[in-house]
Order: C-alpha cells, then sequence, then structure tokens
C-alpha cells in the first residue's frame, strides 16, 4: 500500500481556465471605468466652488498645478 493518495486541492484565487482570467479582468476594467466616471462625475457637479483667490476648490490630485504656490521639483 505504498500508493501516492494525495490529492493537490486547488489553492484560493487560483485559475483553472483562461475564460475566467479574462472575465475577471474584464469586471476589474469595467469597474475602474464605472469608478472613473463617478468621479469625473463628481469633480463636474464641484467645479463651480473656487477658493477665495479664484482657484478651484475640488481638483484631482496630480492633475492640477499645485494650490500652495510651491513647485515641487
Amino acid at each position: 500500500m505504498n500508493e501516492n493518495r494525495i490529492i493537490p486541492l486547488r489553492q484560493k484565487g487560483a485559475i483553472d481556465d483562461p475564460l475566467t482570467d479574462i472575465l475577471r479582468a474584464g469586471a476589474r476594467r469595467l469597474i475602474a471605468q464605472a469608478v472613473e466616471a463617478e468621479f469625473d462625475a463628481f469633480l463636474a457637479s464641484n467645479s463651480d466652488l473656487l477658493l477665495p483667490d479664484g482657484r478651484q476648490r475640488v481638483v484631482r490630485h496630480g492633475h492640477k498645478p499645485s494650490r500652495c504656490g510651491r513647485n515641487s521639483n
């Protein structure tokens, strides 16, 4: 009775077939696009809010010049 009876178990998160991988990647892209669209809508709905010096109050981090007036070089 020296037969190997060990059966490998499927690991959590392991993908057995390419179709599952494609579906998961597509779902991630759709979620990212939905979040991006929702955030763009939020920015557009708050674009009229200004700071006392006239700059926009709500901006996307890293997409507009720094508010503090310092260069980030």
